[in-house]
């Protein structure tokens, strides 16, 4: 099945917890603490494989989520990290971000990976946060939520040349000609239902030619589906109008498709372009075929005129084709390796307060993680953390936002009451 969109909800795997841990052996009496730290949460990476064409992977799959970290242990000892979640996609791959409708990435090259949900970070141990004045910290963070994010995919085909025309102009039948492809063909309108894609060679050279389905009047506007193919079109280097010379008004239906390019836009009226003057195998085309040429000739349009069933000049048409498409230009090979690239910019989210019903709300990766991680039965914990809130600004801001004795705070899943003291020096 040729898919060529798909809507995806990827998540990163949650950071690992770190955990509170001392040291037990009989022969250390006075044991400190080991806790380890919790492993990072697996990514959810694109992978460019040249192997795919389509996006039919995607056909039953509406969420992706990597593996979350593992929680530390005692001895220093830090939890596995959650393994990354691969999704491979096809060169020419749009990634496009359903909160801003920006396009965030063209995956086009072989092997490009694309992180698109990052893992959370694993949370601290209490062996880090030992300190000369703190022999036996009951604190430890939790681990960070990974990214979750709604992302668009979006194929648009990478071919050199396409093949653009009216329903039943003869484009699969001449794709078939050009190429080793085995397009469907009949003799009834859209028979084409999905581009189809073929190599064509020419001495030691080859260029990938796709056969767009026919398209009609209005297709810019997605009649007859015309919208979905033309974006196909988008990266050709060279447009081949495929034209039915038998049919009453050849002359009528180039403008139609003209007219059609022009309407779509992005570029393609510019595309360099040829026209095929196709079926001179029938009477009808043979006759009109020499008036359609001089008419094009006088517009400044190369064409040819061919019949794709009977192979009858198709391969001056591939000669024509090879010319106009030049070797692309070779980039010289980079010595590093391809690094993964992060689809979306920024870290963690920095905290911030605010009000919420009676209460007030502290959100934060940070603070969240080092709520929920400590031991608050601890005095020792709960003073580090009254600090770590006023070190950060957080209950400066909770004042400035009138919060007073009494008041509930909530941060994470932790309550708690507000209780007034006066700011450090």
């Amino acid at each position: 099945m040729f898919l060529d969109r798909a809507r995806l909800v990827v998540k990163g795997g949650d950071g690992g917890r770190g955990v509170i841990s001392f040291r037990r052996e009989a022969h250390v009496p006075r044991g400190g603490p080991d806790g380890g730290d919790g492993g990072k949460g697996g990514d959810v990476v694109l992978r460019v494989d040249p192997q795919l064409g389509t996006l039919s992977d995607f056909r039953f799959t509406r969420e992706a989520t990597a593996e979350a970290g593992r929680p530390g242990a005692g001895r220093n000892s830090t939890g596995r990290s959650g393994a990354d979640r691969i999704l491979n996609v096809p060169p020419g791959t749009l990634v496009i971000d359903r909160a801003t409708g920006q396009t965030v990435a063209d995956l086009v090259a072989p092997g490009t990976e694309l992180v698109v949900a990052r893992g959370g970070a694993g949370g601290k141990g209490n062996a880090r946060f030992t300190t000369s004045t703190r022999r036996a910290p009951r604190i430890a963070e939790d681990g960070g939520k990974g990214e979750r994010r709604e992302i668009d995919l979006e194929l648009k085909l990478l071919a050199d040349v396409g093949l653009a025309g009216m329903p039943n102009a003869g484009k699969s039948t001449l794709l078939a000609a050009l190429t080793s492809a085995r397009p469907k063909i009949a003799d009834y309108p859209f028979t084409t239902l999905v581009p189809n894609l073929g190599v064509a060679r020419f001495d030691d050279r080859e260029l990938v030619v796709a056969d767009i389905p026919g398209l009609i009047e209005g297709a810019s506007h997605g009649a007859g589906l015309g919208e979905e193919f033309l974006r196909h079109v988008e990266r050709t280097r060279l447009l081949v109008h495929v034209v039915d010379a038998s049919r009453p008004d050849p002359l009528a239906d180039i403008e139609t498709i003209d007219n059609e390019l022009r309407s779509y836009g992005h570029g393609l009226e510019e595309r360099p372009r040829l026209v095929a003057l196709n079926k001179i195998d029938l009477p009808d085309a043979r006759e009109a075929a020499p008036g359609i040429a001089a008419s094009l000739r006088a517009r400044g349009v190369e064409t040819l005129a061919i019949s794709a069933a009977a192979r009858d000049g198709t391969d001056d048409l591939l000669r024509l084709i090879f010319e106009r498409c030049p070797p692309r230009e070779v980039a010289a090979p980079s010595a590093a390796p391809r690094e993964r690239r992060i689809a979306f910019a920024g870290g963690a989210r920095d905290w911030h307060v605010t009000r919420e019903g009676e209460g007030f709300r502290v959100q934060g990766d940070r603070v969240e993680r080092l709520a929920s991680g400590i031991d608050w039965e601890s005095a020792e914990a709960a003073s580090y953390f009254q600090r770590h809130l006023s070190r950060s600004g957080i209950e400066r801001e909770l004042r400035s936002l009138g919060a007073k004795e009494g008041d509930t705070v909530r941060i994470g899943t932790l309550e708690m009451e507000w209780r007034e003291r006066a700011e450090e020096e």
